[in-house]
């Protein structure tokens, strides 16, 4: 019997001779390594062999090495290397033979042209444009690996992430190739799912709606937000942060997001885990100055915090506003106002303190603009309230940012500052990206009221690259067909007053009325701000008109034609108004502080007399509100929506007074409603109307890719006073005879335009009233 501690004693002799010989080797390797090592060289001659397109001188260049210098093999190798690291060559050999150095190579191809096989997503242009290998110059493995990479992220952003992209090349004559990118685009890899972990105030719904990045739906063929990009992702993190940071939401945060593949590895699933914590409002607000000059309690009179508000920095964005251009205004520069949050985590309250200090004394140097090739600089220069001298404003920097964004004419626009010439100067960076302004687009329209309608239109946001609006566009319904022409200058004479022009002609016929009309109008107006919210704008308005082609004739049966009133007013003829009017808006759904609540009002009035045939002043006013509640699942609106025209000499034409078509009360037909003659049953307007609209809308209980979503509505109100008598004419309903009607809707948002279906049940109507208990609306371009 052998045991483990016989055999281990028989093996030691052989392990140790092992040993030994290992040492032995090593010390040979060591000692030949440096005799390689310290062997010298010296050439006089230098032989370059290879090289048809690259100099010789440019070789020895790269090498290093002199005629007569002592070089060593390892400075040889490093030679070698550094002709390699040109990138200019396939292979080198650096060969001692004697005195002579001999430098053999093999130079990369030129590149004879460059092709894309198996691309249609992408064309040939566009992935031209983003590689860096180029016709006519050297051919490069490396930088071809790089193009590689480049054009399957190209298609990994349009959600093709299978995308293969595979280099060759083709050898040619006179040391040329063809460079050929062989792709296989495959399929697109959508967004089956996106999902939320951590959230109790707001449904997984509510949040979605806030994302850039969408679920794929029905139309996953025509939406293009439904395919995974990462940037893009990490743009929805931000838009998630400020949606819960302006709800009071102070110390909400995102965790993680978990981005997975499908089993099948056809989808990603999108995971948010997030951290809402707890919701904040304003505590204390004071004021608090380091500056002799500035009176406190006149600052603090100019916060519009309040506690008990909902905490949301934007409102205290606008206080520091308020703060930086009263000092301004008392000839202070350089001052600084610095919002101090203390929390109160027991009362769930942020006191706010501003403090009014001097800042550092910097000046703007100058504002670069770069990228803009269509746009002219001072299109972008004028968004700045800043100019070069001026004293240095971060925020006033970054609201810049905001509104150069907001022009719409830009992929990307970056706004960045460094320092300038001195310490005490910053120049401003802005850097551009254009993307297309201009459309073509052609469209189709249906509604109950007009039927069937087609549009084309031609439009250009940045005219000439001056901001300009310039827009031609024709409509034709089974009704009506509409021309029109609109032009406006957003800076008129260097001021932020928007100069506008409009021209319009519109007819209509005899498919829903027993009479013709013919409309031409010319209007040109300005508009500027009066307040943070507000806007005015004036116009005068040139407009002729006609109304002729009235069916029938006087002494018809009243069942043959039609209304006797509106054959004196087509006796007439064509009349011409000449008005001067105004419009006040008040719209704070973009801009206001609360972003649960949005308020619209609207008050506009016009006066005809400066010449033309017609005196009259027509006012109109419509105040709107609007507020999300159930954690924004459910969306509440409330409209009143009125006007009324006084003629002050003669008096008003159907084609003047107000009808109440399916838009503003909803349930009856287009002219359904109102004053009506009692033996032809015509339609006749009314010179007052007012309407109350209630609507709430809600999800259903549908997939969320589906864009549908449902509505209820209630509707109350009336058109009045046709404004003149006839013995022979008996005019219905035409003092205030109020309608009401209650209404269930589906929305149902497509690629092609957003859908509206009604159905409507009248509460409150007259026996000869038009109503209508289905309709349909649609508004789509392509």
């Amino acid at each position: 019997m052998i045991s483990w501690g016989s055999a281990a004693a028989r093996h030691k002799p052989y392990g140790a001779f092992r040993a030994v010989l290992a040492m032995g080797l090593a010390v040979l390797l060591f000692l030949a390594a440096g005799i390689a090592s310290a062997q010298q060289f010296r050439f006089n001659n230098v032989s370059v062999e290879g090289n048809q397109r690259i100099e010789a001188a440019t070789i020895l260049t790269f090498a290093g090495i002199t005629r007569g210098e002592a070089v060593s093999a390892g400075e040889l190798n490093d030679a070698a290397q550094r002709i390699r690291a040109s990138g200019l060559f396939e292979s080198v050999e650096v060969i001692p033979q004697g005195g002579t150095l001999v430098i053999r190579v093999v130079e990369f191809p030129t590149i004879n042209r460059i092709a894309f096989e198996g691309n249609r997503r992408l064309s040939d242009d566009d992935l031209a444009g983003i590689i860096r290998s180029e016709p006519r110059r050297v051919y490069s493995p490396s930088v071809a690996e790089q193009d590689t990479a480049i054009i399957t992220e190209a298609y990994a952003q349009q959600g093709r992430i299978s995308a293969t992209v595979t280099p060759r090349i083709i050898r040619r004559s006179d040391n040329r190739v063809d460079l050929v990118f062989e792709i296989f685009e495959g399929g697109l890899t959508e967004i089956e799912r996106i999902s939320f972990v951590g959230n109790t105030e707001f449904s997984d719904r509510r949040l979605r709606r806030v994302l850039e990045t969408t679920q794929a739906g029905l139309f996953r063929q025509v939406v293009g937000r439904d395919t995974f990009i990462a940037d893009r992702v990490q743009f929805d993190q931000q838009l998630l942060t400020d949606f819960y940071r302006s709800r009071g939401y102070v110390d909400f945060e995102i965790q993680n997001v978990d981005v997975s593949l499908t089993r099948e590895r056809d989808a990603f699933l999108i995971t948010f885990n997030v951290r809402e914590g707890q919701r904040f409002e304003f505590g204390d607000i004071t004021v608090r100055s380091e500056i002799a000059e500035v009176d406190e309690d006149v600052y603090l009179d100019l916060v519009r915090l309040r506690r008990g508000v909902t905490f949301n920095p934007e409102r205290i964005d606008a206080d520091i506003a308020r703060l930086e251009v009263q000092a301004l205004r008392d000839g202070l520069n350089f001052v600084r106002v610095e919002p101090r949050v203390t929390r109160d985590d027991r009362a769930l309250e942020l006191d706010v303190e501003f403090v009014v200090s001097r800042g550092p004394r910097v000046f703007v140097e100058r504002i670069d603009i770069e990228g803009n090739t269509t746009t002219l600089d001072r299109v972008i220069r004028r968004q700045f309230r800043t100019v070069e001298g001026d004293p240095f404003n971060p925020r006033e920097i970054r609201a810049a940012a905001q509104r150069i964004r907001a022009l719409g004419y830009f992929a990307e626009s970056d706004v960045e500052t460094r320092e300038g010439s001195s310490p005490d100067q910053v120049i401003v960076d802005v850097d551009v990206e254009e993307q297309p302004t201009g459309s073509l687009s052609f469209g189709a329209s249906f509604s109950s009221d007009s039927g069937l309608g087609f549009a084309a239109s031609l439009a250009e946001r940045n005219f000439l690259g001056r901001g300009q609006l310039l827009e031609v566009g024709i409509s034709t319904a089974e009704s009506n067909r509409r021309l029109n022409f609109q032009f406006a200058e957003p800076n008129f004479l260097g001021r932020d007053l928007r100069f506008g022009v409009s021209l319009g002609y519109t007819t209509t016929d005899n498919e829903n009325a027993l009479y013709d009309t013919e409309t031409l109008r010319f209007s040109p107006s300005l508009t500027f701000p009066v307040s943070e919210n507000g806007r005015l704008a004036l116009r005068y308005t040139l407009e002729a008109q006609d109304l002729f082609d009235v069916q029938g004739e006087r002494e018809d049966d009243p069942d043959d034609r039609a209304s006797l009133l509106v054959f004196d007013e087509a006796d007439d003829g064509l009349l011409v108004s000449s008005a001067l009017g105004y419009t006040y808006s008040y719209d704070n759904r973009r801009s206001g502080f609360d972003p649960e609540t949005g308020i619209v009002l609207r008050f506009g009035q016009d006066f005809a007399g400066l010449g033309g045939d017609q005196r009259f002043i027509r006012t109109t006013f419509l105040a709107a509100a609007e507020r999300e509640t159930f954690g924004g699942d459910v969306t509440l609106r409330a409209t009143f929506e009125g006007g009324t025209l006084t003629f002050l000499e003669d008096e008003s034409r159907v084609t003047d007074r107000f009808f109440l078509g399916g838009r503003t009360m909803r349930g009856f037909e287009a002219g359904g409603i109102g004053p009506r003659d009692a033996d032809t049953d015509d339609a006749l307007g009314g010179n007052t109307f007012a309407v109350i609209r209630l609507e709430s809308e809600f999800p259903l209980p549908l997939p969320d890719e589906y864009g549908v979503s449902g509505g209820a509505f209630f509707d109350y109100g009336s058109v009045w006073d046709v404004g003149k008598e006839r013995d022979d004419v008996e005019i219905l309903y035409d003092d205030f005879t109020p309608r009401a009607v209650v209404g269930l809707a589906v929305f149902w948002t497509t690629p092609i335009g957003p859908l509206r279906f009604n159905f409507t049940e009248a509460l409150i109507k007259e026996d000869e009233d038009e109503d209508r208990s289905f309709d349909i609306t649609i508004q789509s371009r392509f």
